[in-house]
Parts: structure tokens; C-alpha cells; sequence
């Protein structure tokens, strides 16, 4: 089995300003949600079976929780950095560390999983042996061609992940309208092929499905290069999450009811919108490989979202004291260089070691799971931050809407314990395993001396806001 992936852009007006408006903002979280995860998605949970749709509705229904969470939080404090400025205003400097390097980690090596997930769809064209060597070389240039679109400054970025948006956006408004009229009923029986009981097969599913989800907190990430953060980024937020998760739940039925599960598994059908659009042609190859070529594209504008989104967070820790001061410096065209050079860089690091001696599904299910806990963990303390930070309002009198950001805030920390739990690989070898785990704590170690280092400079955060 592997697994997926995800995450940048919609449609909008050419930029008047350095700052993203609203379409733009939408656009970035639309982006950084639909990536390649989506179009990987079916290969990688079809050996649970149709089961996973069930799984793809409670993933959807905690993004749709994270993106009101996310909102609420922006607007009462739309600081840069997103979930980092949340956990150190408040609960202090070290947890805002721990929070802003997890997500560093979830950023880089995310886009090191986009860029492996990619890797599926361009081998449709070249390399088709899966030569190692050269995936690898595939691989690294989905990630330099973005960092150098983003290196020209925020302008190109932003007309860049429009028109890569719209092309993404394509195959699946299609999938999710006309190919539900070549769905067959007989597809979806059995509906769980995994061997487990149905509550662990859908737990299963829903840590692959959660992180097809990821990318809802880019606006509030962003928040700095965002016009009127405190208006937009939550409207941008819940615009973008609730658009991604239509398209996410029909396009998904319709590939599972279009080929049976047992064939959405074979190793051939890895570029699984591909196998689908070519199911319904029912000759030749050219619909699999215009969606492949809209797949290209998609994976390219993710990874141009998230090679900004990468930078921003430790931008931002930066200017608060807690990351070296070479990550907030700017370059002569407005962007954080340093930081997106090093966290390619990391990326690249990244996807050499995990080729070696692994193949490419198993090197992309790491990845992915990986990416899933470090992203948890920030999402994790969001929700306690919200929690702590309401309850603290109710004790001065500020009751409006309290009950439903409480219950949304609870909601979201629940998904962001599952998205732990869940984020094993399915192998006899225990190092296999818990292969995501070790990686992630690897990586997480490694802030220590960084923290200890940077503990004498950082700054205090500033105040939390009155509710309003």
C-alpha cells in the first residue's frame, strides 16, 4: 500500500499590491489542500476498500472543524505564523518553539512527499522503468522549479498558483459531475477488503484522508502577506476548505464506483484519476494522460504554495527571537530567501535518503505519515489555545457563541489525536512500522540545541485580544 499527499491556487485578478485579497488568499488554501494527495488518494487506501469514503467524510467534517477553529482564532488574533503565534501566545516561548519547528518539519517534508506523489504521474511519461536515479532527479526538480518561482517574489507566486489552481481544479470538477455517471453499484462490494473490523479499517483510512486536508491553516500561516488579515484569512479559510472538501467526496466516490477496489490497488493504477478517466473513455490512454498532465500541473502549483508556506513559519518565529535571525531576513524582492533555499534544501535531503533502499510507494507512505504527526501537534495545541483562551473570556462575562467555539475547538482536537494515533504504516517490519514516528521524533530532537540557542533572545508574545 502507499499513500498520499497534498496541497496551492483559484481564480483572481492580477495582484495590485504585494498582498494577497481575498481570491488570492482562497486561492493559497485551495492550493495548499487539493495537491497531488488527492489524485494518489485511491491507490492508497484502496486496500481498505469502498470503506473509506466513510473515512473521507469524518476527515472532511474535521477540516470543515480546523477551518471554523482557524477562522475564529484569525480574526481575534491574526498574527503571522498561524498555529505557532496561537500555542506562544498562549502557553510561552518553549511550546511556541515546539509548535513553529513541527510545522517547519511538516512543511519541508511535505513538499517532499508532494514531490515523490508527483513523481507518479510524470512517470507516465518518462521513465516509465522507475529507474531510481532518475525519479530522484524527477523528484528535485518539483521542488527547484517552485523555489524559483517563489525566489522572483510574492507577484510571480501569486499569478503562478492561479493558473495552476484552475488546471488542478479541472479533472476534478469533472470526476466529481460526469463521472458519477459511470459509477457502478458492484463497485462497491466488499465494502472493507482490509481483514480488520470496520472501526479499524476506517482509522486507518482517515489518517491518509486527514492529510489530503492539509493546508487549511496556510492563510492564517500567511497571515503577514494577507490584506486585511483580520477579515480575510478566516473567510479565505473556510472558502477554500469547504470547496476542496465538495470536490474531494464526489470526485472520490466516483473513482471508487468507476473501478473496483482491487484494481484501484494494483500497481499499475497509482495515477488513480488517470486509470479512472480511461475506464470511462474505454479505449486507449489519451483521457488518462490529459488528467496526468493536469495532475503535473496541480503538483507544481502545490509545491509552489507550500515552498512559500515553508518559509513563513520560522519568518515569523524568527522576528519573535526563537529561530536564528537569518530566516527574517528579506531578500531585495520582499522574500524570506534564506529560509526557502534551506527548507528545499531539507526537502531534497529528504528525498534522496528516503529513495534509498525503498521504493516509491514505501517512500511516499512515510512521508506522508510523518508529515501527519508534526502537523497534528501545532493543530493539537491550536485547539487548546482556543479552549483555554474561551473559557478565559466566559470567566469575564463574554458568552457569544462560546458553546459552538468550545465544541469546535474540542472537534479539532480530537482529529488532531486521531491523525497521530493513526499515522502507522501497514508492514511486518516494526521499523517500518513505526518508521513515521521514529522520522518525526528524529527530526524534532534535532530543534533542541536550536532552542537552547535561541532561548536567550526570544521575545515576549504579545497579549491575546478581547473576543470580538
Amino acid at each position: 500500500m502507499t499513500q498520499l499527499e497534498n496541497r496551492p491556487a483559484v481564480v483572481m485578478p492580477a495582484l495590485s499590491s504585494d498582498r494577497l485579497g481575498l481570491s488570492q488568499s482562497t486561492a493559497l488554501v485551495m492550493g495548499s489542500i487539493i495537491g497531488v494527495g488527492i489524485f494518489s488518494l485511491p491507490y492508497a487506501i484502496a486496500s481498505y476498500g469502498p470503506i473509506s469514503l466513510v473515512a473521507m467524510g469524518i476527515a472532511t467534517v474535521g477540516a470543515i472543524a480546523l477551518a471554523m477553529m482557524f477562522a475564529v482564532m484569525s480574526r481575534r488574533y491574526p498574527a503571522q505564523g498561524g498555529p505557532y503565534a496561537y500555542a506562544r501566545a498562549a502557553f510561552g516561548n518553549g511550546l511556541g518553539f515546539s509548535n513553529a519547528w513541527s510545522y517547519w518539519i511538516t512543511a519541508w517534508a511535505g513538499n517532499a512527499a508532494i514531490a515523490v506523489g508527483w513523481v507518479f504521474y510524470v512517470e507516465i511519461f518518462v521513465n516509465k522503468g522507475n529507474a531510481v536515479g532518475w525519479s530522484i532527479l524527477i523528484a528535485l526538480s518539483g521542488l527547484w522549479i517552485p523555489a524559483v518561482v517563489n525566489l522572483a517574489g510574492v507577484r510571480s507566486m501569486a499569478s503562478f498558483q492561479v493558473w495552476t489552481t484552475v488546471l488542478k481544479f479541472v479533472p476534478l470538477a469533472l470526476m466529481s459531475t460526469l463521472g458519477l455517471f459511470f459509477v457502478s453499484a458492484g463497485n462497491f462490494t466488499p465494502w472493507n477488503t482490509s481483514g480488520d473490523s470496520n472501526v479499524s479499517a476506517i482509522g486507518g483510512a482517515m489518517a491518509i484522508c486527514l492529510f489530503s486536508y492539509l493546508g487549511v491553516e496556510t492563510a492564517s500561516v500567511a497571515a503577514a502577506k494577507v490584506r486585511d488579515p483580520a477579515r480575510n484569512v478566516g473567510r479565505s479559510t473556510i472558502y477554500g476548505t469547504l470547496a476542496s472538501g465538495v470536490v474531494y467526496l464526489f470526485s472520490l466516490i466516483a473513482v471508487f464506483g468507476i473501478l473496483p477496489a482491487s484494481a484501484l490497488a494494483l500497481d499499475g493504477n497509482k495515477a488513480s484519476y488517470s486509470a479512472a478517466a480511461n475506464a470511462i473513455v474505454g479505449s486507449g490512454s489519451w483521457a488518462g494522460n490529459l488528467v496526468a498532465l493536469a495532475v503535473i500541473v496541480s503538483g507544481i502549483g502545490a509545491l509552489n504554495g507550500w515552498t512559500m508556506i515553508v518559509a513563513e513559519m520560522p519568518l515569523a518565529a524568527a522576528k519573535d527571537g526563537l529561530f536564528p535571525k537569518r530566516f527574517a531576513e528579506l531578500s531585495g524582492r520582499g522574500v524570506p530567501a534564506y529560509g526557502i533555499v534551506v527548507s528545499t534544501g531539507l526537502a531534497s535531503l529528504a528525498v534522496i535518503l528516503s529513495y534509498l533502499g525503498a521504493n516509491g510507494a514505501t517512500v511516499f507512505t512515510t512521508l506522508v505519515l510523518m508529515t501527519g504527526i508534526t502537523s497534528a501537534v501545532p493543530y493539537a495545541f491550536s485547539a487548546l489555545a482556543q479552549i483555554s483562551w474561551r473559557l478565559r473570556d466566559h470567566q469575564h462575562g463574554h458568552t457569544p457563541r462560546l458553546y459552538l467555539d468550545l465544541a469546535v475547538a474540542a472537534v479539532s482536537l480530537a482529529v488532531s489525536i486521531a491523525f497521530i494515533y493513526y499515522s502507522r504504516n501497514t508492514d511486518a517490519s516494526w521499523y517500518v512500522v513505526w518508521g513515521p514516528f521514529l522520522m518525526a521524533g528524529g527530526a524534532s530532537l534535532l530543534g533542541i540545541p536550536v532552542y537552547l540557542r535561541m532561548r536567550p533572545s526570544m521575545t515576549a508574545p504579545e497579549p491575546v485580544p478581547a473576543y470580538r
